[in-house]
């Protein structure tokens, strides 16, 4: 079996996989989970400082993240043009500009979903994103493919 597509990657769709690598981080989780104990704090105490650190630390890491995202696709030569991707038995190959790269998967870190994306992580923070627009009805077949050749502790994937 053997599936081709083609990707292209924007800005929401970038943030979309900043925001789960961040908030599935021990750093995301423990900011949030701060951020959270400081605005409960000023409910309790009324001190305002407990607020305004609750909401720098629950706001500005999702707005830092977007803005992120805005200045990568504006900078980086590689998500001006689509990717096209092809999965079979050996693994997965991105290619682009006449450029190739092939993934084995034995290889590959994990793969997880978000409501947005397939994300197939091929190191601990390096992954490619395949938006579920541009899967459309390929999208069972993508995962399909992903849940067979990863073992199943590796992949985090919902429909």
């Amino acid at each position: 079996m053997e599936l081709e597509f083609e990707t292209k990657i924007t800005a929401n769709i970038l943030f979309d996989y900043m925001l789960h690598h961040t908030y599935n981080s021990p750093s995301g989780i423990l900011g949030s989970g701060i951020g959270a104990v400081l605005v409960v704090g000023f409910f309790g105490t009324q001190n305002i400082l407990y607020l305004l650190a609750g909401m720098v630390l629950l706001v500005y890491l999702p707005c830092s993240l977007y803005l992120s995202s805005l200045k990568q696709i504006q900078n980086t030569p590689a998500f001006k043009e689509p990717l096209c991707y092809r999965m079979n038995e050996e693994g997965i190959q991105v290619s682009q500009g006449g450029e190739s790269q092939l993934q084995k998967w034995e290889n590959m870190y994990r793969a997880v979903s978000t409501r947005n994306s397939i994300i197939v992580y091929n190191t601990k923070v390096n992954a490619w994103i395949f938006p579920r627009r541009d899967l459309g009805a390929m999208t069972p077949g993508v995962i399909e493919m992903i849940s067979t050749h990863m073992p199943a502790g590796k992949v985090k994937i919902r429909w």
